[in-house]
């Protein structure tokens, strides 16, 4: 498995810092955000370093499926009812902030602080 010593979200997979986890498995983790931007505000990470969704390839394709169909059943795990958005932020135009691929899973009543 590919991982970024000095990367955020591999030092989260490889357990050198803390996350609050709400699920896990060979090849994903999903964790709440530490700045949520809505009453539900997860991350899905893959365990495997991938920059962001623009160093994706064809043999990605089944990963990112998984996290795709992991988002619904988590954001109604966690109380995103009555909906909920999906974001990936892609690059510095993009906003992205962290460079390890990760899916926003962002629920529950409106309004919501930001996003």
């Amino acid at each position: 498995m590919h991982s970024d010593p000095d990367c955020i979200f591999c030092k989260i997979v490889s357990g050198q810092i803390p996350a609050d986890k709400i699920h896990e498995d060979d090849e994903l983790i999903a964790f709440r955000d530490i700045r949520p931007a809505a009453p539900v505000h997860l991350l899905i990470i893959p365990k495997t370093h991938i920059a962001g969704l623009a160093d994706t390839e064809a043999s990605h394709e089944a990963l990112l499926g998984r996290m795709m169909t992991l988002a619904p059943r988590l954001a109604r795990e966690q109380g995103a009812l009555d909906g909920f958005r999906v974001v990936v932020n892609t690059g510095r135009d993009g906003g992205q902030e962290v460079y390890h691929l990760h899916l926003h899973v962002m629920g529950g009543p409106r309004p919501w602080k930001h996003g």
